[in-house]
């Protein structure tokens, strides 16, 4: 164990003669990807936090990151310490990150993992883990973990990236060989290879890197034991619990991509929810693989839920369908293999209403306005990348897929990553590898096509929303009470179109009108009671009109989320100054059919009217419903869809006598 007194001190790494890497090198090892730096960060971290995960724990692995300023207590201690013997500024701006006014830090931090283990220095042969010198030392060794999320650690090159200082420290604890608890403290630092003048007047190359910590020794080593955790209370590190191990990496003075700190990390707990959430979701047992958190100055940033987010929540379900029996086996044929399994699913989804944050996350995923995409994933179940697939058409249908790599291909679909691995390249690959990833898209493509086969055709002048993205979960959903008055349950509806004796036709709809379809004339039939037609007097017929009746549509069918449950709804006018009974005629298309249908066939779902809306949001759940025409006042037709058809809509109207 080192001593209480070891005092910590720079070390810049000269080129040996045999030769070295230079600092450039490995900074530029992530190339230049198409995903943010903070995006990168959260993927490289956290897959880096799964792969050191602690096997023989069976709780969480904690994931968090933390924004903050040092405060008046610690900062003297972060300018002594660090810059004490630091290279000079030119070579590493540490200097004077530390020397302005306010430290600025950024902690990634995981716990429930191994910490950072096995020996710490690169030549030593003792068996076992390497992972303090895979993080600290080396460049681009082999993970000896199976099924983890990376191939090689260029990974790590992001934390040096989002440093304005290029530097950064990392504070662990793990398990001896002999199961004791170690802590360690070392700071790492990476910049630009320089050229200097040695005590003896000789010039001589330097790699760029360099490290902090106890040089006592041939080799500079990390704080350790009492030691480590003096200096990191010294510093205002979060000390570990008892019996707890992992690791936090403390990035000094972050970039933030022109993002104040509050929006910084509003957009790191967006894009946890978008590139981690398959680690987020409870598994059979019940265990939940990981925990994230983010922090700004102490404050907590909410993590959005994938389960309740839109339109997140289209792939969490495609996720389930991939696990169950509904999920599809992709194979290649020649050679015969399995690839993975596929889930998907197509809604009717309304536009979400973003934050800032939320629509970067989105973006950052390269997902716009419409979800039309397949998340794909390796065994680990760390998201690549979202595949955009064939855009649906319509602007509310959206879809979603996930595929999961069959655990025998892991390694082939891993060596087509590049280093940031968020993507899936068969040219980088040779046969017959190339040819399992090049059909996985082949496959993917063709069950997004037969997803998507939706024909119909449905009468001219009608209300047609084609429904072919709408889930069979919407019908099963039993939402909450909703408008003004008695409680509405949208998980059963009103009914279809209410037979009623007359002699109605159809007007063409307003102009714009999305829906079309009204009754012109006066029919004749028998009223119906006072509770079922509502707040007016019971009506009865009327043979004579002295207005002519009839629907003036407002806007364009939309589709809304009532209480989690997928509706359409219709405005509408009725402008004659007589009373009307207003009721809908709901017909469907299904894929391939080309006509009409009013009758499905036995035990087929269909689209049911929820009820009629008032100007005042009161919801009256009955078929039918005697409106006072004659003012501006706008109803609403709500209609309960059925899932994978086309919903045709026909608002019809026809004047009644209430005396």
């Amino acid at each position: 164990m080192t001593g209480t007194t070891t005092q910590a001190r720079w070390y810049s790494q000269p080129f040996p003669p045999e030769g070295a890497g230079a600092a450039e090198g490995i900074r530029n090892q992530l190339g230049r990807p198409e995903l943010d730096l903070l995006t990168i960060l959260v993927r490289e971290a956290a897959q880096n936090s799964w792969d050191a995960r602690d096997t023989e724990q069976e709780g969480s692995v904690e994931f968090g990151i933390e924004l903050r300023t040092v405060g008046p207590a610690h900062a003297t201690s972060w300018r002594e310490l660090l810059t004490h013997n630091a290279p000079r500024t030119d070579r590493l701006p540490l200097r004077g990150s530390l020397g302005s006014p306010s430290i600025r830090l950024m902690v990634i931090s995981d716990r429930g993992t191994c910490g950072l283990g096995g020996p710490t220095r690169a030549d030593d042969g003792v068996p076992g883990g390497q992972d303090f010198v895979a993080f600290v030392r080396n460049v681009g060794e082999p993970r000896d973990g199976a099924l983890g999320g990376g191939t090689y650690g260029f990974g790590k090159s992001i934390f040096y990236l989002l440093s304005k200082a290029g530097t950064v420290l990392v504070h662990t604890r793990c398990r001896t060989p002999a199961g004791e608890l170690e802590t360690r403290l070392m700071g790492c630092a990476l910049w630009t290879s320089f050229h200097a003048t040695t005590t003896d007047g000789s010039t001589r190359r330097f790699t760029g890197r360099h490290w902090w910590g106890d040089a006592s020794g041939d080799v500079i080593e990390p704080l350790t034991g009492r030691t480590a955790e003096d200096t990191a209370k010294r510093l205002g590190l979060t000390p570990f619990g008892p019996g707890e191990t992992g690791t936090s990496v403390v990035v000094v003075d972050p970039h933030l991509d022109a993002l104040d700190a509050q929006a910084a990390a509003a957009y790191l707990a967006q894009t946890m929810a978008w590139q981690l959430w398959p680690k987020m979701l409870e598994r059979a047992d019940g265990r939940v693989p990981m925990r994230f958190s983010v922090t700004c100055d102490g404050l907590d940033v909410p993590v959005p839920d994938p389960r309740s987010t839109r339109p997140l929540n289209l792939f969490v379900d495609a996720f389930r369908k991939m696990e169950g029996g509904d999920g599809q086996e992709l194979m290649c044929r020649r050679p015969h293999r399995l690839l993975g399994r596929l889930g998907l699913v197509k809604r009717l989804v309304p536009s979400p209403s973003l934050s800032p944050a939320a629509r970067r996350a989105m973006e950052s995923a390269q997902i716009g306005h419409t979800v039309h995409h397949v998340c794909l994933m390796r065994p680990a179940e760390l998201v690549v990348t979202y595949y955009a697939g064939r855009e649906p058409g319509m602007e509310q249908v959206s879809y979603a897929g996930v595929f999961r790599a069959d655990t025998e291909l892991d390694e082939v679909f891993a060596q087509s990553e590049p280093p940031t691995h968020d993507a899936w390249n068969p040219q980088s690959l040779e046969l017959p590898d190339s040819s399992f990833v090049r059909t996985t898209f082949t496959r993917i493509k063709e069950s997004v096509e037969g997803l998507l086969e939706l024909g119909g055709s449905a009468r001219g002048g009608s209300a047609h929303v084609a429904l072919g993205a709408a889930s069979t979960r919407f019908s099963s959903l039993v939402g909450g009470a909703w408008g003004i008055g008695a409680g509405t349950d949208y998980g059963t509806a009103v009914g279809r179109a209410v037979a009623m004796p007359d002699d109605d036709t159809e007007d063409a709809p307003a102009e714009g009108a999305a829906v079309g379809g009204t009754s012109d004339r006066h029919g004749a039939g028998t009223p119906r009671s006072l509770g079922e037609a509502g707040g007016l007097p019971a009506p009865r017929p009327s043979n004579v009109a002295k207005h002519r009746p009839r629907v003036q549509y407002v806007g364009d069918t939309s589709f809304e989320e009532r209480s989690g449950v997928a509706v359409l709804v219709q405005h509408f006018r009725l402008p004659a100054p007589v009373a009307q009974r207003v009721r809908v005629e709901l017909a469907v298309a299904l894929p391939g059919a080309g006509n009409r249908e009013t009758d499905p066939p036995m035990g087929a779902p269909e689209p049911q009217l929820v009820g009629w809306e008032d100007p005042s949001g009161d919801l009256h759940t009955t078929p039918t419903y005697v409106i006072e025409g004659g003012d501006d006042a706008v109803w609403r037709a709500v209609v309960l869809p059925a899932p994978d058809t086309i919903t045709e809509i026909t608002v019809k109207t026809r004047a009644v006598s209430l005396t």
